[in-house]
């Protein structure tokens, strides 16, 4: 692909989107300080504010108390209510849909099963009916929305809107999910992979706020992740970067749905831990989980599983050891190739296997990473947590209207 050159109209668009940027970021700002660490001039950045200001996406909030002898410098943040934007997270078992306002902050959440099977018609429908009922509670007109975008497992071809026979989703084909989901709607739809659009809503309201390259570890039915690298959202050659799940983390390990062996996702997503739980309580092994898995297997569930860890139980500790351990060792794996500066964990499944994942990456990341003589590398949770990609979703929206983008700069 050859690099094309740019026009005046692409570059002021993108100083506009920079300013913004900086001014979402910050959360109160000067122009004098924007001028800073843009490296625009005062006069280019007070003619960018002014348009800003004149749309009514920001607004002026008094005076800075830091300021030299003469008139006092106005702060500029960005103003929450000029507009909103739906995010909708599909996940196989789970549909999430939010309205978020301009900073990203959730307004409604809502949630809905999805039964086993669903075809893709019946999904499209529910989805509607869910952003529907979050416009009605957040009192929300659909004039005033953005857009909607939506959160789905890959693999993708976002160019055409089109989800790709997901591994968890094989009853599906070629599923043209923006363009039914619009029809279904009338709004805008944004599509993009379940983690990189969790991705894109911690850099937009979550930990991910003025960290040039973080990554992202998303736990829901399946594993995923999302990279944001040199302040951009980076998505490969196809757009489907960041399948961390289905990175080999053991030899010669259990066949996984992708087609590949032993891949994360087979030891530690949360049906891969019941799996293994129920294996090993199948073959004997003493546990306070055993009256209730020979009375009612399904019972034991991951909820089960680390209720029983907590408690000391053995056989509950050493399954949710085990999968930590491979999450580590992706986690490691992720960081030396890509030299990030914090990893993020986040997602539906987060919530029992949290602290365990965190704790346990963050012990390998200090010890087995090339660059820990250099600078730390953080672990983290996210704070957006189980809705980080139904937040991310409507960050998706934001962040194709609002955030600088290089890819649309630089080309044709």
């Amino acid at each position: 692909m050859r690099q094309a050159g740019t026009n005046l109209p692409k570059v002021g668009r993108y100083n506009q989107a920079v300013v913004l940027e900086r001014i979402q970021r910050a959360d109160g700002v000067t122009r004098q300080e924007i001028a800073q660490h843009t490296g625009l001039t005062p006069q280019a950045v007070s003619g960018i504010v002014r348009r800003l200001i004149d749309e009514g996406i920001v607004r002026e909030d008094g005076a800075s108390r830091e300021y030299s002898a003469g008139k006092p410098r106005t702060i500029l943040r960005v103003n929450a209510d000029a507009g909103r934007a739906i995010g909708l997270h599909f996940d196989p078992a789970e549909l999430t849909c939010v309205v978020v306002d301009l900073l990203g902050q959730p307004l409604v959440t809502q949630r809905m099963l999805i039964a086993p099977g669903t075809a893709p018609n019946q999904v499209i429908a529910a989805m509607a009916k869910l952003v529907e009922e979050v416009l009605r509670l957040a009192e929300v007109s659909p004039d005033s929305v953005l857009g909607l975008g939506l959160a789905t497992p890959g693999p993708l071809d976002r160019k055409e809107g089109v989800v790709v026979s997901p591994a968890q989703l094989q009853h599906w084909g070629r599923v043209p999910m923006a363009r039914l989901l619009s029809e279904a709607t009338g709004l805008a739809v944004t599509l993009d992979n379940d983690a990189s659009a969790a991705a894109v809503g911690e850099r937009w309201a979550g930990s991910g706020r003025g960290v040039a390259n973080f990554a992202y570890f998303f736990f829901g039915t399946g594993i995923g992740g999302g990279l944001i690298l040199n302040q951009q959202v980076y998505r490969g050659g196809s757009g489907n970067s960041g399948e961390f799940g289905h990175m080999s983390v053991v030899q010669d390990g259990l066949p996984c749905t992708c087609g590949n062996r032993g891949c994360l996702e087979t030891v530690a997503r949360p049906a891969a831990i019941v799996s293994e739980t129920h294996r090993r309580l199948q073959a004997g092994s003493a546990s306070s989980l055993d009256r209730r898995f020979r009375a009612v297997p399904e019972s034991v569930d991951l909820r089960a599983i680390d209720s029983a860890a907590i408690a000391g139980d053995p056989l509950a500790a050493s399954v949710l050891a085990q999968a930590a351990d491979y999450v580590a060792t992706a986690v490691v794996n992720v960081v030396n190739i890509t030299d990030v500066d914090l990893v993020i964990l986040g997602g539906p499944s987060i919530r029992e296997l949290g602290q365990r994942y965190t704790d346990a990456a963050a012990r390998a990341v200090a010890a087995r990473v090339m660059s820990r003589t250099i600078r730390p590398v953080e672990v983290i949770l996210s704070p957006l947590g189980a809705d980080a990609a139904a937040v991310g979703g409507a960050a998706l929206v934001l962040h194709r209207a609002y955030s600088p983008q290089l890819s649309e700069l630089l080309s044709d």
